[in-house]
């Protein structure tokens, strides 16, 4: 357990073990909640981890079927947005910590229904906040041993130029870097520092929730932290994402839709090392500072629907590349930024945490999961997971 002190202006973290700790997960039923739950409940037995959400479409409990019966384990159908059912919960549960990751995160859906977007992802961050507030303000130590964790996206800093896009050497190495694919598409990086410059629907709403979470530390004292991650890829996610999308659509051998010319460029992270670092900063990151978390591993999509279709095809049996074919290239969407490359050397060298695996070895494992778990797959693409809440939760 931590307690926060405050010593003059600054805040020093020390690690306590004094008693049982209750965290509040948002989102932990989605893609990167249900690893950071999966861990928290298994890591930390002497905490109560709450997984609380709304479960939406891509909120799916069938993910966590591992530890849904774990002593210290314990889920909550909420919407963020509720602002008595959530300051109740704060009240009854006596709730220490909040790592906040609910949120809608898909930037079509955000071009075709931006008030949703700004609902949950704005006015549900600040729901929280203010519940949080509230109630720990009325107890007597305040806000000592608390922290709200708000989690968020590299996409609220803007785009990079794209000016090498033949590839140059990158500045900086880690465990992560592929020994095949190392490159940079440009001399720029997001740092902590980047000033915002949100493009889409989506990515306008996280930088509105972002400045919410740091005022509430600026303007009442609470302990926050915000972290801007890049985009993740691995097991349990949605197959509206590009990856899962692909596997599942090379596996039945239908088109893979590509904007544009598949140019557009991404920082990949591997979902289990997103998750260990959420628990690192959770812990021992130092109060009201913003942390970058990347792969270190830029990619071209045309490049990343390569690796996926010869990394397909070979654990298929098939001929590697045969179904190179399916690519199929769509009329580009709107406003789609060409480059997002995040620079994460700060978590590196304060905190110690770096990527484990190579692009090429994540896509690996997270090929061999999804075709190992495909009835987990086809129950998600049938909708049928939806119906999981109602057979597990209904009696009890």
């Amino acid at each position: 357990m931590f307690v926060c002190r405050k010593y003059k202006n600054d805040y020093k973290l020390e690690l306590k073990h004094i008693a049982m700790k209750t965290i509040v997960i948002t989102g932990g039923a989605g893609f990167i909640g249900s690893h950071v739950v999966r861990l928290f409940v298994n890591k930390y037995p002497e905490y109560r981890i709450i997984n609380l959400d709304k479960l939406t479409y891509a909120g799916n409990l069938a993910n966590l079927k591992d530890i849904e019966d774990k002593p210290n384990y314990k889920f909550v159908k909420m919407d963020i947005c509720d602002f008595d059912a959530f300051y109740k919960l704060m009240q009854d549960e006596k709730v220490d910590g909040i790592i906040h990751l609910a949120a809608e995160s898909h930037v079509d859906r955000s071009i075709k229904d931006p008030f949703t977007f700004a609902k949950t992802n704005v006015m549900g961050t600040l729901t929280l906040l203010q519940a949080a507030k509230l109630y720990w303000e009325s107890l007597p130590e305040k806000y000592e041993g608390k922290r709200f964790y708000h989690i968020s996206t590299d996409e609220v800093y803007g785009a990079l130029t794209m000016t090498h896009p033949e590839g140059i050497k990158p500045p900086f190495t880690t465990k992560a870097s592929s020994a095949e694919h190392h490159e940079a598409y440009g001399e720029d990086f997001f740092l902590e520092t980047t000033k915002y410059n949100p493009h889409s629907p989506y990515s306008a709403s996280k930088a509105g929730s972002d400045h919410f979470v740091r005022a509430f530390h600026d303007t009442y004292g609470m302990p926050t932290i915000v972290t801007n991650c890049s985009n993740n890829y691995g097991p349990y996610q949605f197959p509206e994402k590009l990856i899962p999308l692909f596997i599942n659509n090379i596996r039945h051998r239908k088109p893979l839709p590509v904007y544009g010319k598949g140019e557009n460029v991404r920082d990949w992270l591997f979902v289990e090392d997103h998750a260990r670092a959420i628990d690192l900063i959770f812990h021992k990151g130092k109060i009201a500072e913003t942390y970058n978390i990347g792969g270190f591993n830029e990619w071209k999509n045309i490049d990343i629907i390569k690796v996926v279709i010869n990394t397909v095809d070979r654990l298929l049996g098939r001929k590697e590349g045969e179904d190179m074919d399916l690519i199929t290239y769509v009329t580009d969407r709107l406003g789609h930024d060409a480059r997002y490359a995040i620079d994460s050397t700060k978590l590196q060298r304060e905190l110690g945490w770096e990527p484990s695996l190579q692009f090429e070895e994540g896509i690996e494992k997270t090929v061999r999961w999804y075709l190992d778990n495909q009835e987990w797959l086809d129950n998600v693409t049938s909708g049928d997971y939806q119906k999981y809440y109602d057979n597990m939760y209904s009696k009890r």
